[in-house]
Parts: C-alpha cells; sequence; structure tokens
C-alpha cells in the first residue's frame, strides 16, 4: 500500500489508456490543421494501443477518407462496424468510402442505413439523394 504520499506508479493499463487518449487528441489536431495523412499515422498508432477503440477508429476512418486512403478507410469503417453496428455515422462513412471506390451499390446500402438511423440528418440525406441521381 502506498500510504496515501502521493501519487506512485501507476497501473499499466492507466498509462496505456492515457497513451492513446494522448495519441487521439494529437491525432484530432492534425485533422483540425488538416494535416490528415500525418493524422492517420498518430491514430494507428493509438489503434494499436487501444485495439476495438470506437472513438479511435471513427477518427482513423475520418483521416484516411481525408487523405485520399480511401480502401483503408473503407476497412476502417467496416470495423468499427463490427464493434457498433448502429453507428449511424460509420454507414454514412462507409457509404462515402465505397462511393469513391466506386462500389454505388454497396455505397447506397449504408448510406440508406444511416438516414434509418439517424432520419433527421440533412448530411446523410443529401449524399443519399446525390448518390441516387448520379451526382458527387
Amino acid at each position: 500500500m502506498d500510504g496515501g504520499s502521493g501519487p506512485g506508479p501507476r497501473d499499466p493499463d492507466e498509462l496505456e489508456h492515457e497513451s492513446a487518449y494522448a495519441l487521439l487528441q494529437r491525432g484530432h489536431e492534425l485533422m483540425r490543421s488538416r494535416h490528415h495523412a500525418q493524422a492517420a499515422i498518430v491514430l494507428e498508432r493509438a489503434a494499436r494501443v487501444e485495439p476495438g477503440k470506437g472513438s479511435i477508429l471513427e477518427a482513423l476512418g475520418r483521416a484516411f477518407y481525408n487523405s485520399g486512403q480511401h480502401e483503408r478507410s473503407r476497412q476502417t469503417f467496416e470495423a468499427l462496424l463490427e464493434i457498433d453496428p448502429s453507428a449511424d455515422y460509420a454507414h454514412y462513412a462507409l457509404g462515402q468510402s465505397l462511393k469513391q471506390l466506386r462500389r454505388r451499390g454497396e455505397a447506397r446500402t449504408h448510406l440508406r442505413l444511416a438516414v434509418a438511423l439517424n432520419p433527421s440528418s440533412s448530411l446523410y440525406r443529401s449524399a443519399l439523394d446525390r448518390l441516387e441521381t448520379g451526382g458527387r
């Protein structure tokens, strides 16, 4: 027992969590600065520290998408949907990734799911409408 003499050594799990959190925060900052490829590198490290963490996978998928790595974005959003099949944003982002990969039928399915899960989202509805009318 530490006897209350101040902070002692911390639990390794706590240190890993802090590390993943710090990496996630750095990744968000890089994305805000529009350094998406660099953000993806940092967020991949966070995903290795804390595999299966939804917030990290979402940020990583966005970084991949915004840096033009659409196949990796697709894979990441699919992994996020394995963790949370009802994540409306993940369906939307997967749909957008699939659209960039010219897989329009699959994209339509995920955009429809995003709209069904969050019918009030004008973002999801307009993405689906653009896909169905042949727009970008």
